[in-house]
């Protein structure tokens, strides 16, 4: 049983800008689960599409693994196969619970910033929830060198919120998405003041965005595979 989530349960005088340390580890397993619509759909089938495509002997990156959850679908979907998989984050306290959750010979980790971990002859880079915490400004420039870095037949998949370019979307999009947190137990004032937290911290961008993001990278078959409320998840595979 996971610890509950209670870190905005009570009122703050000031609201400091969202970070991966000690606290939110402690109960991230919870929070991302109440936060996040499909997050329990997504990560198994992120592993299931990941090990589809990589082969014997392969690599693969966990960028932002936090707790561990992608790369453990993975290893369930590859079953013995041999592989590489390097989990990546830079959290201390996140990486540490990644790896006391896995022990498995074919996992390494990696304490490091996404942007400057060499990544070179990668078959799979898995990018859950990562993107939207990178500084716009980079993400252009972390995804072109994803694309020069994998193999041919590659792939990335890339799981985000998005936002809407209408405003009646997004109003609808992000109504729903606080109702769902509020069914998952939070109050008005936890959905406030984590909101206000993530305000600087976290960017979102559309759906749209992150295709021509990945296009200009040079990726040609961009699909998104999943879709529910704000939240999406697109694989993207080199030829």
């Amino acid at each position: 049983m996971f610890p509950k989530d209670r870190l905005y349960q009570q009122k703050r005088p000031q609201i400091v800008d969202f970070a991966f340390d000690e606290a939110v580890a402690e109960v991230f397993p919870d929070m991302i689960r109440r936060s996040v619509p499909g997050f329990e759909t997504v990560i198994p089938i992120t592993g299931l599409i990941a090990a589809e495509s990589l082969p014997e002997g392969g690599v693969a990156f966990d960028f932002g693994c936090s707790q561990g959850a992608t790369t453990m679908a993975l290893l369930r979907a590859l079953g013995s196969k041999p592989c590489r998989i390097v989990a990546v984050d830079s959290s201390a306290p996140m990486l540490d619970r990644a790896a006391a959750n896995i022990q498995d010979p074919r996992v390494t980790f990696r304490l490091q910033d996404v942007r400057r971990t060499d990544i070179a002859g990668a078959s799979v880079l898995l990018l859950n929830y990562v993107l939207q915490f990178i500084p716009p400004a980079d993400r252009q420039a972390l995804l072109d060198r994803c694309f020069k870095a994998l193999l041919p037949g590659g792939l990335v998949i890339l799981s985000e919120k998005i936002r809407f370019s209408g405003n009646a979307d997004q109003a609808w999009s992000e109504s729903l998405h606080t109702a769902y947190k509020k069914a998952n137990g939070y109050s008005d004032l936890e959905v406030s003041q984590k909101r206000d937290a993530l305000e600087r911290v976290m960017i979102v961008d559309t759906q749209a965005e992150h295709r021509q993001r990945l296009e200009a990278a040079g990726f040609k078959a961009v699909r998104t595979w999943f879709r529910c409320l704000n939240w999406c998840s697109i694989v993207a595979v080199k030829d």
